[in-house]
């Protein structure tokens, strides 16, 4: 290791690798700084259960955000797989236990889904039809995400070329969700698998004035202009190796292990004072990239980290295995296509509304909105060759309305209390209990894991637990001093943030990661 670089990245998560690959292949010496014993950060696979050869990602599942142009540019050898179903959304109608099937593939299965449902093929129409204002949205402003920030106006004057494309930009930017989902759509549980993907990490709800809802939403459903979310074939963590092998490739250099407790950024040169083992070591570099939250360079810098309300997290995730797939009530369709899809439970649109008053008033939902995937259907590669022959399934459950702050007074007994709520919610659509499928360990315990907000913010310093590291940022400037900007910028010179915490950061995108790197070439071309 040498004394002095040109870039050193604090954090090898996925972004971190992103820009270590794009400033290595520019001919830059970068070192990357990394606390835990592996690298890739959130998106690593791990053998979480370890009597069982599984490699699940305990923190990321699905890709839809990682630019195809990212995917060309560094040469990442990446398979991923369409699933076939989309998501499946289970419901009681006149006693008959029915499904909501949306596919990737027929659209006529979706189509005599919503028949079934709502006895005519007008929901469907209206939902295509509501579909399109994000497809539209998609195709403006996709490609702009790899570009400097576009101010919000001169964003806005992209979208008046038609009627259609000005009620996107309307109905998507300038008005609560809620609006436009009651506007477009009837039906009470489609208007619920809408909004699912306006709540998936944060708490909100349609009305929310901050309109955090609308910007989780599109994040959800632009990209690569499709906003469908693939399977990574080999797990997440193939991700992150891919990403490993290229920026080492590209000449970066990485050390693991690393006690960061200095980092000086206002000198004339930039420096970082850590502990590898032990041993204590500085290096010093002209920029230095930084791949975690504004809140954990706050505490570095010392200075007040001041969140806004909509920064807190609400996702519990719990990760599973098991030994076989249960069988459900339903049986107009297989348990294999089923959950090979996401699997909806309690997420109707005023069974949300209710969860979210109640989560609101600091007590747990009575009926706990959560969605499970299951992995392997799609891929069973992360199972070795064995638990495949046997009939072994990953099982990821996301439950909505679990904020912080309903865990942080009592994160041991809360948790526990959760994950009985939201298998219990899983439960009532099956013929039999998910516990009753679980692989269990030599010890006798189950093989399954649950992590709540406090998990998750003192596992990976995210902000109360946000998976996004703070609340998902507009597409665009939102403020004048913005436009222009590569969105990475921090008040310190050539301090840049290159993972989630950047503006149009968040998810396994690499998009900061590719920013900052771009940010930093910017700088030294003057």
């Amino acid at each position: 290791m040498k004394s002095r670089y040109d870039v050193i990245i604090l954090g090898a998560g996925h972004n971190g690798l992103v820009a270590a690959s794009y400033l290595g292949r520019a001919g830059l010496s970068v070192l990357l700084l990394e606390k835990n014993d592996y690298i890739g950060g959130a998106t690593t696979s791990q053998r979480l259960f370890p009597d069982y050869d599984a490699r699940l990602s305990r923190y990321a599942y699905l890709v839809s955000l990682f630019p195809q142009k990212i995917i060309r540019d560094l040469g990442l050898n990446l398979d991923l797989r369409r699933r076939a179903i989309a998501s499946y959304t289970p419901y009681v109608n006149h006693g008959q236990h029915g499904a909501l099937v949306m596919s990737n593939l027929e659209k006529d299965v979706s189509r005599k889904s919503i028949v079934d449902l709502t006895g005519s093929d007008a929901e469907f129409e209206r939902l295509k039809n509501f579909y399109n204002l994000p497809r539209v949205f998609a195709g403006q402003v996709w490609d702009s995400m790899l570009e400097p920030l576009v101010a919000k106006k001169e964003m806005a004057n992209r979208f008046n070329v038609d009627e259609i494309s000005r009620e996107a930009w309307r109905s998507l930017v300038e008005e609560p969700l809620g609006n436009v989902v009651e506007r477009y759509l009837r039906n009470d549980l489609v208007r619920g698998l809408v909004f699912t993907d306006a709540k998936v990490g944060v708490f909100t709800y349609p009305h929310d004035p901050s309109l955090v809802q609308n910007r989780c939403f599109l994040y959800h459903l632009i990209g690569n202009k499709t906003g469908e979310w693939k399977v990574p074939v080999g797990g997440m963590g193939v991700v992150s190796s891919e990403l490993e092998r290229t920026a080492r490739k590209s000449g970066a250099e990485l050390l693991t292990n690393v006690d960061v407790h200095t980092l000086n950024v206002t000198g004339k040169t930039r420096g970082v004072e850590f502990r590898v083992d032990g041993k204590r070591d500085a290096v010093e570099a002209r920029f230095l990239l930084v791949n975690f939250g504004r809140n954990v360079l706050a505490k570095f810098t010392g200075r007040l980290f001041q969140p806004d309300r909509t920064d807190e997290g609400s996702v519990f995730k719990i990760n599973m295995l098991l030994r076989r797939l249960p069988k459900l009530k339903a049986k107009t369709y297989p348990a294999t296509e089923a959950f090979c899809g996401t699997f909806h439970s309690d997420e109707g649109y005023q069974e949300m509304n209710l969860s979210y008053d109640q989560a609101s008033e600091g007590r747990l939902p009575e009926k706990t909105p959560c969605e499970i995937y299951c992995h392997t259907l799609t891929d069973d590669s992360i199972l070795e060759p064995d638990l495949r022959k046997e009939g072994f399934h990953t099982m990821t459950l996301f439950g909505l309305d679990a904020p912080w702050s309903l865990f942080a007074r009592d994160n041991e007994n809360v948790r526990r209390d959760a994950e009985k709520k939201f298998l219990a919610s899983i439960n009532q659509w099956l013929e039999e209990p998910i516990e009753n499928c679980l692989a269990v360990a030599r010890d006798g315990r189950p093989c399954i894991e649950s992590k709540s907000p406090v998990d998750i913010e003192d596992a990976l310093g995210m902000y109360r637990g946000n998976i996004f590291q703070n609340a998902p940022t507009w597409p665009f400037a939102e403020r004048r001093e913005q436009a222009g900007t590569w969105g990475v910028e921090t008040e310190y010179g050539n301090v840049f943030f290159c993972g989630s915490s950047a503006l149009r950061g968040g998810a396994v995108s690499g998009i900061p990661g590719h920013n900052a790197a771009m940010k930093v070439l910017e700088e030294i071309r003057g």
